[in-house]
């Protein structure tokens, strides 16, 4: 079986059409029909049902098609970790990142990197916390920025780059917003804005209510930072974020005020497997970030 066979195949099943596949390949018809006749030989079984001058997968063809594209996606990134083994500084890092760090300081890092090694590339996934986790560990992609950052995972190495406090949010007119600090139980008699359940900062905003004894009212839920922030400027009720998601993007009709009581906080880093070496690229990247934040941290005390 020839690499060239699997590309043709790809080509003739996305376009259901050997002429058009032929000409999207620079290639003449005559040879798309003949390797894919070579392949169906050698597997022993039809892959395409003819339909005039169109051509649609057989259920089997539609099986090995699944399997044809995962190979041709592994040689790529196998010729792309080649390359990069030969000039690390031209590389693609595949970075993951949740819906709390998108705005910062994600964009922070990068653009510094950026600055310091202007020909590497990023290919950039948001995700929930516990499905980055997951893609690190299955190879999808090579770090993730979290927060709080797992310290019980065994397939990922952790990171701490900074801790930060959890903060309320409130709605301007609310009777406390004119408050320096507030402790959490004042809010006990209010309806709270908060992440579905399953979501990390859900669990925070929860557990740190119970430790002062009361469970939220949830009014609304919302998987987006800016759509629960804008649920509070409305009016429809309070919630609890991370200080770095309040600090360039606060909508007007809101205050955001440090709690007292219990003193909330979490932990952001980056996680990297633990069971395969870091690319070149990536493996510059996360150096860059240990000594960013060494620096930032050292200025910050």
């Amino acid at each position: 079986m020839e690499l060239r066979q699997l590309q043709y195949f790809i080509e003739v099943a996305k376009r259901e059409h050997v002429t058009e596949a032929a000409h999207n390949l620079h290639v003449a018809q005559s040879a798309v029909s003949r390797q894919i006749a070579n392949l169906e030989a050698e597997l022993g079984i039809q892959l395409f049902i003819r339909e005039g001058r169109n051509v649609k997968l057989t259920s089997v063809g539609k099986i090995f098609l699944e399997h044809a594209v995962t190979a041709l996606n592994e040689i790529e990134k196998a010729k792309q970790k080649i390359e990069e083994f030969l000039d690390p500084e031209r590389g693609t890092i595949r970075v993951g990142f949740t819906s709390s760090l998108a705005a910062n300081p994600l964009p922070t890092v990068i653009s510094a990197f950026r600055a310091r090694y202007p020909d590497i590339g990023f290919q950039l996934k948001q995700g929930a916390y516990k499905q980055l986790i997951d893609s690190v560990i299955r190879g999808d992609i090579d770090l993730a920025f979290l927060g709080p950052v797992p310290t019980q995972e065994k397939d990922v190495r952790s990171h701490i780059f900074f801790a930060e406090n959890i903060m309320a949010l409130l709605p301007a007119r609310h009777p406390l917003a004119k408050q320096e600090t507030l402790r959490l139980r004042e809010l006990q008699d209010d309806t709270f804005v908060l992440f579905p359940p399953g979501f990390l900062l859900r669990e925070i905003a929860v557990n740190a209510c119970a430790q002062v004894g009361f469970k939220p009212k949830v009014s609304f839920e919302g998987e987006d930072i800016d759509a629960i922030k804008g649920l509070v400027a409305a009016g429809l009720g309070v919630t609890l974020l991370p200080e770095v998601t309040l600090i360039d993007n606060m909508p007007r009709e809101t205050v955001r005020l440090p709690i007292s009581e219990p003193i909330v906080t979490r932990t952001v880093g980056i996680i990297i497997p633990s069971n395969r070496e870091l690319p070149p690229s990536e493996k510059l990247f996360y150096d860059f970030l240990k000594e960013f934040f060494s620096v930032l941290n050292k200025f910050s005390q």
